[in-house]
């Protein structure tokens, strides 16, 4: 029981603990190997001590301690390195003179300060933030800020991530080793952008959780059209960006986007596997709750928006009108038209053109 309670833990909370040990530590690779080492622990004293009041504060805590003592271990092996190098010089003769050996083993380098290490405040939620925008930052290919995302945020093994993109799991793991290398050598901070490029790097992050879902919703490769494995993960991350961003109106649009859209999933396959249409789908299947939020997330993001309403909330307005129809028939096609033609100002693509041509 114990061990499944820690498995619930470690996915709902692994965004939040990895972005705390990411800004302590400073380093990916090594804000991960010190999660390992803390739930491996978890799972040998829970059993026995009982779960702690906060676990995720627990696990956070633990993970530090194992980093704090693994850089001392380090520390300690390059000093005694250098103290037996140094003897090896002192007693060697002048023509053999030895090289102290490379001692790559202090995590200084990767960037982690001592002072760091003993932060123990800072907003967790800031810390994700972080996170999120340096996975998905601009100077990282797509494919890259997708896996990277799924990896940290969304908590998914690089198995589970190669699984759901059928690509071998050494190729993943390439690709992840691939991103975080970027990361450090072209010096990407972590760090949320400045105000004035808020705006645009949050649409590249919306972006990527949106491609997640649609990946999804429609999945273009695989032997099934709809991943629901995919869906839901981009819906936690797009309740991620909600939480983290309320002023923003864009993140609720693009939730209450996902949140529509995935209501009508057990109706969008028949019995073959093959897609139905959206006016043959039976709508007494669809989630009705989901609905519900959607539309209430619709309607805060527009009012929010004003008349500076983005994409995400007017396409989420349209699809709130077809969800929240009895029947086909008794869509309001006038009023999705019109939306479009919002849509069609803000977000101009030959796509929006022929939906609101159709409308």
């Amino acid at each position: 029981m114990e061990t499944e309670r820690l498995e619930q833990i470690f996915r709902a909370e692994h965004g939040r603990i990895l972005a705390t040990l990411i800004r302590l530590l400073g380093d990916f690779d090594a804000a991960e190997e010190a999660l390992q080492e803390a739930v491996a622990t978890a799972l040998e004293k829970w059993p026995d001590e009982g779960m702690p009041g906060n676990p995720a504060s627990w696990l956070i805590s633990t993970a530090r301690h194992k980093a704090i003592d693994g850089m001392r271990r380090r520390a300690f092996l390059t000093r005694k390195q250098d103290e037996i190098a140094r003897h090896m010089e002192q007693t060697a003769p002048a023509s053999a003179a030895v090289t102290a050996p490379d001692a790559d083993g202090s995590a200084l380098a990767s960037g982690v300060g001592g002072p760091g290490l003993e932060e123990t405040d800072g907003s967790l939620a800031e810390d994700r933030l972080r996170l999120i925008f340096t996975c998905c930052h601009p100077a990282l290919a797509p494919e890259a800020q997708v896996a990277l995302t799924l990896r940290t945020l969304g908590g998914l093994s690089t198995e589970e991530i190669a699984h759901a993109f059928l690509v071998p799991t050494p190729t993943m793991a390439q690709r992840l080793v691939r991103a975080k290398g970027k990361i450090r050598a072209a010096g990407i901070p972590y760090a949320l952008p400045a105000d004035d490029a808020l705006a645009e790097r949050l649409q590249a992050v919306m972006a990527v959780v949106y491609l997640v879902f649609n990946e999804g919703y429609s999945a273009s490769f695989g032997s099934s059209l709809v991943r629901n494995d995919l869906c839901e993960q981009a819906i936690r991350l797009g309740r991620m960006l909600v939480e983290l961003l309320p002023e923003q109106p864009e993140p609720r649009g693009l939730l209450a986007l996902m949140l529509l859209h995935d209501a009508r999933r057990a109706t969008r396959l028949d019995g073959c596997g093959d897609l139905v249409m959206l006016e043959d789908q039976d709508r007494a299947h669809w989630d009705r709750a989901q609905i519900e939020e959607g539309a209430a997330l619709v309607e805060a993001a527009l009012r929010s928006a004003g008349r500076g309403a983005g994409p995400y909330a007017l396409q989420a307005a349209i699809a709130a009108l077809h969800a929240e129809a009895p029947t086909a028939a008794a869509t309001d096609w006038k009023e999705i038209a019109a939306l479009y033609g919002v849509l069609a100002e803000v977000h101009p693509t030959p796509v929006v053109e022929l939906n609101r041509a159709v409308a």
